[in-house]
């Protein structure tokens, strides 16, 4: 009996030292979900590709900007119909109002990654990095590891029925196809 006791004393004791060592600290909160999120696969000499993703912002953001290690140059872009036809531009940023999904799609918002340093096949994942900025100016940096496929993921939007080889206006072709995957984010401040 009297070892019973002394076990049920030095659990209780134990278990009070893990709950002193354990972090006091909240586990931190992202600014922006990110859902659906893929890069469209490329093949060899193809020099652009899109990625696509929903965003969904937990406070008023703004997209300013994206990089990757994987393209020359990385944009944030939109597609518009212009007369009878669809030009693609780079846009300087992107509204994110909070608790609002945004669909950044092949047809509509997009990012652009431009100046391939190599293909970009499936099942392998890209590296990318949202910036974001927020109401007071501050910008904040999100980093994903995201899919890339050759179909969009379940519960993305595919865009425009035939987003492969329309013409863009400055003459870059996201590719044939759509692709598939998810990003997993990590926030840095």
């Amino acid at each position: 009996m009297r070892i019973s006791v002394l076990s049920r004393s030095l659990a209780a004791c134990l278990s009070g030292l893990w709950v002193l060592s354990a972090p006091a600290q909240p586990a931190s909160t992202q600014p922006v979900k990110v859902e659906a999120a893929w890069v469209r696969a490329s093949v060899p000499g193809q020099a652009g590709t899109g990625a696509f993703m929903r965003l969904t912002a937990s406070e008023p953001l703004t997209l300013v900007g994206v990089a990757t290690p994987m393209a020359g140059v990385a944009e944030v872009h939109e597609m518009k119909l212009e007369g009878d036809v669809m030009r693609m531009r780079a846009i300087p940023s992107l509204a994110l109002p909070a608790g609002k999904a945004v669909d950044l799609r092949p047809g509509g918002h997009h990012l652009m990654l431009m100046d391939l340093k190599a293909p970009l096949k499936p099942d392998t994942r890209v590296p990318l990095t949202l910036v974001l900025r927020d109401a007071t100016g501050a910008e904040r940096r999100v980093e994903l590891q995201v899919a890339v496929t050759t179909r969009p993921p379940a519960g993305a939007h595919a865009g425009a029925a035939s987003d492969a080889g329309h013409g863009h206006g400055h003459g870059h072709n996201h590719g044939q196809g759509h692709g598939t995957g998810n990003a997993q984010p990590h926030s840095r401040h």
